[in-house]
């Protein structure tokens, strides 16, 4: 475990609600960074979604790398499980992992046993892991059985992968609080976003990303 308190970690967060620039800057200072990305590129004619992945990259230092794993969901495991001690690995976010996961393309699968795989990959890392997950568990039941499937294998996958990890926290309105241990290894918060015609204000570790991997703008 590392020197403040912790080597793996898991933010979770609503829609907007911080986690991943919350995630970012509790790695911005390694001397390198994996930014490991889940989800798939999406719709090209969903210009909204592509405005979502170019801010997700632009925030990344151009020294990150990044890696996809959004063409076979098992690959994420294994990316973790061969992550050497001295290695910073930020995944972002188990959402888009759970999303190709349920993807037609990849069943007939055993979804558990595949968060199965992951959990326990993240539980033997020893490298530094930060993952970055959407909380499902305060919104309303889905009305559709794809809705239903989805939210009931994140949660899963929330649950296994915070059961592995050192420590858990939870993002709200850009205000973290530390679930697991139950108290803050370092202070931190996230910058608020800018306003129409407002310039952004400067953080630790934005920057213009060289990166060109897929995430989900939270």
């Amino acid at each position: 475990m590392s020197v403040d308190g912790w080597n793996t970690l898991l933010v979770l967060g609503g829609i907007r609600s911080g986690k991943s620039e919350f995630a970012e800057s509790l790695v911005v200072d390694a001397p390198t960074v994996r930014y490991v990305a889940t989800a798939p590129e999406g719709d090209p004619e969903d210009t909204e979604w592509a405005t979502r992945l170019a801010a997700h990259r632009a925030r990344r230092p151009g020294s990150w790398t990044t890696e996809e794993t959004a063409g076979d969901p098992r690959r994420l495991a294994d990316v973790i499980a061969a992550a050497a001690p001295d290695e910073t690995l930020l995944v972002d976010d188990l959402g888009g992992w759970v999303t190709v996961l349920l993807d037609p393309a990849h069943q007939p699968a055993d979804d558990t046993a595949t968060i199965e795989e992951l959990a326990a990959a993240v539980r033997s890392s020893g490298a530094r892991l930060v993952l970055v997950s959407p909380e499902v568990g305060l919104s309303l039941v889905p009305t559709t059985p794809l809705g239903r499937a989805f939210t009931d294998a994140l949660g899963a996958t929330n649950r296994a992968v915070a059961d592995a990890c050192d420590a858990v926290v939870l993002v709200v309105a850009g205000q973290p609080s530390w679930l697991k241990p139950g108290a803050a290894p370092r202070a931190a918060t996230v910058p608020a976003q800018a306003g129409p015609g407002q310039a952004a204000p400067s953080s630790a570790g934005a920057g213009v990303g060289a990166g060109v991997g897929a995430g989900v703008s939270t």
